[in-house]
């Protein structure tokens, strides 16, 4: 993630040059960041995940989202998650629709160039959110899944797995992924 060279612009300057944009770009306190395009095997993983969820969500008052849909955290961050579930009635920023308050799941991908700040900085972030129960972090490189679920008194249980054999239990949407469905035709580099 790379900060463009204009930065301490308004939100209100950001949504608007954001929805007028060919290319998507993140927003954090005054500086936006350049999203750049993702992998085979990232995209890859964004649609096994879709795949799995959607039939287990189908009749249920939760809907899922991939990468286009922006999620704001106050009015000092606007972000992009891979997969983004909200149940219940979803809430938006102003009337276009176009920006998610209240997700109760996210899921990014990790790729080298957003790892850190996915596990750090962004994850700070989604945890001011009060809807989030559950954030996600799949490595695209090899089987490493990290879980976060919050807990009722405000901290985050983590667990992860290696193992391609798993099956995730994501109780804020009541599913079940199993991790093998998660990178089926999904090549991993040798070492």
């Amino acid at each position: 993630m790379s900060a463009l060279p204009k930065t301490s612009i308004t939100p209100e300057e950001y949504l608007a040059a954001e929805r007028a944009a060919e290319t998507k770009s993140e927003y954090i306190d005054g500086e936006v960041y350049a999203m750049s395009g993702a992998s085979r095997e990232h995209t890859t993983i964004a649609f096994n995940i879709a795949g799995e969820l959607r039939p287990q969500l189908r009749g249920r008052r939760c809907g899922g989202h991939l990468s286009d849909r922006r999620v704001g955290v106050g009015s000092h961050a606007y972000l992009y998650p891979d997969v983004v579930v909200v149940c219940g009635e979803a809430q938006y920023e102003g009337d276009q629709l176009d920006t998610l308050l209240n997700p109760t799941l996210i899921i990014e991908i990790l790729s080298p160039s957003t790892a850190a700040f996915d596990k750090g900085e962004k994850f700070d972030l989604y945890r001011a959110l009060d809807s989030l129960q559950e954030y996600l972090l799949v490595a695209q490189d090899r089987c490493h899944i990290i879980h976060y679920v919050r807990q009722g008194d405000n901290t985050w249980l983590l667990s992860e797995t290696r193992d391609m054999n798993a099956r995730l239990d994501l109780p804020s949407i009541g599913c079940t992924l199993p991790v093998a469905e998660v990178y089926d035709n999904v090549t991993f580099d040798a070492a």
